[in-house]
């Protein structure tokens, strides 16, 4: 069971009152966000998947309605109410590990008003955090240039137990290869991986005999830890030695760096074994490492075999969150839905109206670029032109020649009907893959580390006709 207490004080308040007035109409709700995170060109959407399962199982128990009920805030048929409480909505949303811009209605909530209500904290605060962390593991992996695994790990430095797991999850997707965390491992299946601390190496009489004994305990993975006193002096020597040994049984090694210079010493280091005859020994880096650390590096051409990355990683850097949203777009009305929108004085915090879809359009060589958001009852055609209106000025657009594109595909699809999952499950692994192949189709000028190119959200013309005249009708102009 997922407690339903995991949402905000204030959905509880607003579903006592809407209960209490009899007001519960159905309601459609979008999940979008404003901003890629980094100063990036994109996010790679993670965490519906979870969302998906929790809200299967999301109850209110009866230690739940116990401390509500001694809150003395909460009417007693309303709390039986909860009792039995049950999330029955649609779900409609994004392909777990798609590719994702701003503006764009990543989740659609279709229930009755107090049902959308109460999962919205629960809904926002998974997506936000895994997308968050998939997007910065995306572009950890981008800044290697093929150059080398990125390893995942932040267990010691994540936001708490909840937060390392969900942040060895959302990494895996955005690219990771194995984890530290071990529970990780087992809850989502994501490969472990893990050999010394200079505590193991402190523990014995000198670096030779540390490197020895875990050389014969572990043949197949002796990764050794060489700046716990002298990285070029004891530590690269000791590593020489144990590594010829192993050699001689057939064996290779692995050396780590944790601290100290990360373009100088990786350097001296690779002609040291390779020098000593040791060409297959690996060199593995650590030490508060960046997108922005790891493009300079690769781009110097030290020669680095693998990145163990945990700080900057599981805890998004230099930026805490995702700000993505949750609004209403449409409520039933005499048994019609109408749409409905927030006006703001800025307006790209105006939101877009109705029931939407999402359409991505490719070229002929399946290259992404641009997508389309519509109202969900039109028809993109193929081999027609299409009008782009620019979300924020309406007098902006361009027009999407037949010529230019090849196909458009939607990418709200249907994950959840009357409170059930309907949509197959995918593994990790599986889920993993789609991001890599759906980023592929991403052009490289929107993944680069500074002053990413920005890909093209629009509206079509009749959402854009329609949160016009809307905001028209809002302001009392017609």
């Amino acid at each position: 069971m997922t407690s339903a207490l995991v949402t905000d004080f204030y959905e509880l308040t607003m579903m006592q009152g809407y209960f209490l007035k009899h007001h519960n109409p159905r309601v459609v709700f979008d999940v979008f966000y404003r901003n890629n995170p980094f100063n990036g060109g994109y996010t790679v959407f993670t965490g519906i998947e979870e969302v998906i399962s929790k809200l299967e199982e999301f109850r209110f128990s009866a230690e739940d309605i116990a401390y509500l009920e001694s809150l003395n805030m909460f009417d007693r048929e309303f709390l039986d109410y909860l009792a039995g409480y049950r999330f029955s909505g649609n779900v409609y949303a994004f392909d777990e590990g798609t590719p994702a811009f701003p503006g764009e209605p990543l989740v659609r909530v279709e229930s009755t008003l107090m049902d959308c209500q109460l999962v919205e904290a629960f809904i926002l605060n998974t997506l936000n955090f895994q997308t968050l962390i998939a997007t910065k593991a995306n572009r950890m992996v981008y800044a290697t240039r093929g150059h080398g695994a990125i390893m995942e790990f932040g267990l010691r430095r994540a936001q708490g137990e909840n937060g390392a797991h969900a942040a060895s999850r959302a990494a895996f997707i955005g690219g990771t290869k194995v984890t530290s965390n071990t529970y990780a491992g087992k809850k989502y299946g994501i490969p472990v991986s893990g050999t010394m601390a200079h505590s193991w190496i402190m523990s014995f009489e000198n670096e030779e005999e540390a490197f020895r004994q875990f050389a014969s305990i572990y043949p197949d993975n002796a990764v050794l830890l060489i700046d716990t006193y002298d990285t070029l002096g004891s530590g690269i020597e000791a590593a020489i030695k144990i590594g010829l040994e192993q050699k001689a049984k057939g064996k290779k090694i692995g050396v780590r760096i944790d601290s100290g210079d990360l373009n100088y010493l990786p350097r001296v280091i690779r002609d040291r074994l390779d020098k000593a005859g040791l060409e297959d020994a690996t060199i593995c880096v650590s030490n508060d490492l960046t997108e922005e650390i790891i493009q300079t590096l690769v781009s110097d051409g030290v020669p680095i075999d693998s990145w163990g990355i945990g700080t900057h990683l599981v805890t998004g850097g230099t930026q805490s969150s995702l700000n993505g949203v949750y609004k209403l777009a449409a409520k039933e009305e005499n048994g019609v839905f109408e749409p409905t929108l927030k006006v703001s004085n800025s307006f790209e915090k105006t939101t877009n109206p109705g029931i939407k879809q999402v359409y991505r359009f490719y070229d002929e060589h399946d290259n992404a670029l641009a997508d389309l958001i519509t109202l969900d009852d039109e028809k993109v055609e193929c081999g027609i032109n299409h009008t782009f209106f620019h979300p924020f000025s309406m007098g902006d657009f361009f027009v999407m020649k037949k010529e230019a594109y090849k196909y458009a595909r939607p990418l709200l699809s249907q994950k959840m009907k009357d409170g059930c999952r309907v949509s197959p499950q995918r593994s990790l692994v599986e889920i993993q893959s789609y991001a890599a192949d759906s980023l592929s189709h991403l052009h490289k000028s929107y993944k680069r580390q500074i002053n990413p190119h920005i890909y093209k959200v629009s509206l079509s013309r009749k959402l854009r006709d329609l949160k016009m005249n809307l905001i028209l009708k809002v302001r009392g102009a017609e």
